[in-house]
């Protein structure tokens, strides 16, 4: 790694957005980061440089994300389902095809996002289900290990039950803590991190507080079907990028 000003600039301003976004919506939106940090860096590094730094931003956010905006009854299902997942991940991460699973997560965000947006927009009050909520933590857990994608499968569970806004944010926001702690060592382990990694990491701190501050500052702002509308065109965004990370995987060398 390179310690020249455009990388600390551009890691400055992917640390800033993934806060803004837990600040915002909870979380499940750190993909997005992740492209700007490897226009500097290698995508391992910059994985490695950001999965400490989730753990760290989940601090922060228990200031904004208590436990009253914590929907308890969907986290019990999720969060074992989510681990049970990430554990298949790990087991499969030297067979599976991350190209596909990237593809096939896309190709589903699409059209779960297609469907809200031809509606109108509505939310439409879904009831729980457990074997949804496992199938989406299992899913989630799979692409998160292997793909890098836990996003899109949990908001596809939570956003049909209309929960209010703070409730779906605190809820997604709590599920990533978990992701996050397990990810973590994994991560480090994989980049063989350097002095300049860890300086890098130590100058991007300050965005941490600050991002999540102005996503607050957001979420505060906006009434439930405003929130719901940016999580679905985030979502969207997410999957097209998946779809292309996937899609260029087989064509690109």
């Amino acid at each position: 790694m390179v310690l020249d000003p455009p990388t600390i600039a551009v890691s400055i301003a992917a640390v800033f957005l993934i806060s803004f976004m837990k600040g915002a919506f909870g979380g499940g939106f750190a993909i997005i980061g992740i492209p700007f940090l490897a226009l500097v860096m290698d995508p391992i590094t910059a994985g490695a440089l950001l999965a400490p730094l989730f753990c760290v931003t989940d601090l922060v956010a228990l200031r904004y994300w208590r436990p009253s905006t914590w929907s308890k009854p969907d986290l019990i299902v999720l969060v074992p389902a989510l681990l049970v997942g990430m554990g298949l991940g790990f087991l499969v991460i030297g067979y599976a095809d991350w190209r596909f699973i990237a593809i096939a997560v896309a190709v589903i965000t699409l059209t779960f996002a297609g469907i809200w947006f031809m509606g109108g927009g509505r939310v439409v009050q879904r009831p729980r289900s457990v074997a949804k909520g496992t199938l989406a933590g299992v899913t989630s857990g799979v692409a998160s290990m292997v793909a890098h994608a836990g996003g899109p499968p949990v908001a596809m569970y939570l956003l049909p039950l209309g929960l209010q806004s703070a409730v779906y944010a605190g809820t997604t926001f709590l599920y990533f803590v978990f992701s996050n702690l397990v990810k973590v060592g994994p991560w480090l382990a994989i980049a063989e991190p350097t002095r300049e990694f860890w300086l890098l990491m130590a100058i991007v701190l300050p965005a941490i507080p600050t991002g999540m501050w102005s996503g607050w500052v957001l979420h505060t702002r906006l009434d439930q079907r405003q929130l719901y509308g940016a999580c679905y065109a985030l979502l969207v965004v997410v999957a097209l990028k998946l779809l292309w990370d996937g899609v260029a995987g087989y064509w690109l060398p």
